[in-house]
């Protein structure tokens, strides 16, 4: 028989967790907003407290992900999906080149600027897609990918999926940095 299995330090308690109290009752659009709000919230708290090199350290060779990639990743994405396809904005990519596909990881370094700007970058587009979904008229507003029509309905779950997908990788990367697990 084995002895009692260590287990990590939790990283929210319960109580202090700022993802709980969200609206629970609401609309399709609500409902939506809600479940995208929390799975970026996920993504801030995995990144909490910790310095540019953590940020930026790798999970493991040859990968470049790191939880600071991820940031400056979902800063792309979301700008791609509601700048670029939904609103037809002729907006250039933030990190990423036909030189460098991968930028949004590759410079993902542990410098402070780079963090900042990672963050900072980060938040417009979040904000740029809050305003553009509270003022769409519908969750069928459609536009064209130029590989087909896609709806905001569509973009909306995309996103909270993408989001999760992440976050299950800024669980494993934030557990590496100090062992901290869950929320």
């Amino acid at each position: 028989m084995s002895g009692p299995s260590k287990r990590a330090d939790v990283f929210i308690e319960p109580d202090r967790d700022p993802r709980e109290n969200g609206p629970s009752l609401g609309d399709e659009r609500a409902t939506l907003v809600e479940f995208l709000r929390t799975q970026r919230l996920t993504l801030e708290l995995k990144c909490a407290g910790l310095a540019p090199a953590d940020l930026a350290r790798r999970s493991v060779e040859p990968s470049t992900m790191s939880l600071l990639g991820l940031v400056r990743h979902m800063a792309e994405v979301e700008r791609s999906w509601f700048r670029r396809v939904l609103a037809g904005e002729r907006a250039p990519r933030l990190f990423q080149s036909s030189a460098e596909p991968d930028g949004d990881f590759d410079g993902a370094v542990a410098d402070p600027a780079v963090v900042a700007e990672a963050w900072e970058a980060w938040r417009a587009e979040c904000a740029f897609t809050d305003r553009y979904v509270a003022g769409a008229p519908s969750l069928d507003a459609v536009a064209d990918t130029g590989e087909g029509r896609v709806s905001l309905r569509e973009v909306l779950v995309h996103m909270v999926e993408e989001y999760a997908r992440h976050n299950g990788h800024a669980d494993l990367l934030r557990e590496r940095i100090d062992g901290r697990v869950g929320a």
